[in-house]
């Protein structure tokens, strides 16, 4: 069994690999206790999304993490990922602008990622 902070990474390169864009990590666990990491991403269109969503599911499987639930929206514009600890959201950039959850959430704790992945 991988602790939160090894699954948020894992998924936070798998999206990477699958040039998934503007990839935050936020730590929540001290705001909120729906989980203790979110982790938001942007894909270019509704198929990148879906793309990005099903890599990072195939890695999670890989690594023996379930699958608690996902969910869609509008033709794949936003996907959630539930892996109970971690939760993805992957939206289209008119999406994440409309959902804002950077706003949302700006209590919780931003994680560098420099070490995570390559920076651009």
């Amino acid at each position: 069994m991988l602790t939160p902070k090894e699954i948020a990474y894992a998924v936070t390169k798998a999206l990477d690999e699958k040039k998934g864009m503007d990839i935050k990590l936020l730590k929540i666990d001290r705001v909120s206790s729906l989980a203790d990491y979110f982790i938001i991403c942007t894909g270019t269109v509704n198929t990148h999304v879906k793309t990005l969503c099903d890599y990072a599911e195939y890695t999670m499987e890989n690594l023996g993490e379930p699958l608690l639930g996902r969910e869609g929206h509008r033709g794949n514009s936003w996907e959630l990922l539930d892996y109970g600890s971690i939760v993805v959201h992957v939206f289209t950039e008119e999406a994440r602008k409309f959902y804002d959850l950077e706003r949302l959430w700006a209590d919780a704790e931003q994680i560098d990622l420099h070490d995570i992945i390559l920076p651009e």
